[in-house]
């Protein structure tokens, strides 16, 4: 499995497990997972006036991505400022086949830059909440459609029968 481009992109986050591993290790699942990512144009490209890309600037919405899920308990997106923010859905106690049926809609400035930040934790009324698995993943390699989405523990690492039903759809 060959990487589809030779330019490299550095995104650069504090080292550990937690967050932002999930993040880096999100941003690097485009390209086949090869390690490289090409830098989108924007970012190669000076303006007229010399001006260079704002991560803080006010932007249009370019894309706007709608997120369905049966079995989540938070949702978000990390990326530019504008883009980043986390939804949870409600909390159904005491149901052994619980189902949200909740859909989240993000309005994305900057998509080549936004990931899906996915985490599932078991609400328990007794103790405080527990994680139980995450995914983050490019907004830019989602396909419309129902996706099973594999989850990932603390470490990053794939559980092997676990998956999530989402459905994407751009609109």
């Amino acid at each position: 499995m060959g990487c589809k481009e030779t330019s490299i992109f550095y995104w650069f986050f504090p080292q550990g497990y937690g967050r932002s591993l999930w993040l880096m290790h999100g941003f690097y699942k485009s390209n086949g997972g090869c390690g490289y990512v090409k830098k989108p144009d924007f970012l190669l490209t000076v303006g007229p006036n010399n001006e260079v890309f704002n991560p803080k600037a006010s932007l249009p919405v370019k894309k706007t991505l709608k997120v369905s899920q049966s079995l989540i308990l938070a949702v978000g997106i990390a990326g530019v400022p504008a883009d980043t923010m986390m939804k949870k859905t409600k909390i159904i106690e005491d149901n052994w086949t619980p189902v949200w049926n909740e859909e989240f809609i993000f309005h994305l400035t900057v998509p080549e830059l936004a990931l899906l930040r996915i985490e599932v934790h078991e609400y328990d009324m007794s103790e405080k909440d527990d994680f139980a698995g995450q995914t983050c993943l490019p907004v830019s390699e989602l396909r419309p459609g129902i996706r099973a989405v594999p989850l990932f523990n603390r470490k990053g690492i794939q559980f092997n029968s676990v998956k999530l039903l989402m459905r994407f759809e751009f609109v």
